[in-house]
């Protein structure tokens, strides 16, 4: 029996599955960034130290994922969008290793028990992963 080769083609992603994928990172910034206004404590153990004083990185990175998310959600916006969402996503890392290394399993909250906290930190990379393909997908489709 002959051997054929079989090469796997990627299948071109249709304008909405692409509009989709950029709404649901839209919707989960928006979501996040809320809760850094309104919920601003639950982030405070997040800022390094060295940073000073947390509550204005935590507002000022509630409102950074709101501009991102609102970046995103227009096609007109939606590369810029995406490659700041990146770069916001890189940048909050360390905020996610401050909490990791200050987490304990007996943490009133969920999110500082080790087991969570732990497993945010490899989270951010399908994150910005995500956020480079929305850009991505809208080169050459800016109007």
């Amino acid at each position: 029996m002959p051997h054929t080769s079989r090469t796997r083609t990627r299948a071109p992603r249709s304008g909405a599955g692409t509009h989709a994928s950029a709404l649901a990172m839209a919707g989960a910034l928006t979501t996040t960034g809320i809760l850094h206004l309104v919920r601003p404590r639950t982030f405070d153990p997040l800022i390094p130290e060295a940073l000073g004083p947390a509550r204005p990185w935590v507002y000022g990175s509630g409102v950074a994922e709101l501009a991102c998310a609102a970046a995103v959600a227009l096609p007109r916006t939606r590369r810029l969008g995406g490659l700041a969402s990146a770069a916001l996503f890189v940048g909050v890392f360390p905020g996610n290793v401050t909490m990791a290394l200050k987490s304990r399993p007996d943490a009133r909250s969920v999110a500082m028990r080790p087991a969570v906290a732990w497993s945010r930190l490899p989270l951010q990379v399908p994150l910005v992963v995500w956020a480079l393909r929305v850009a991505r997908a809208a080169e050459g489709r800016e109007s």
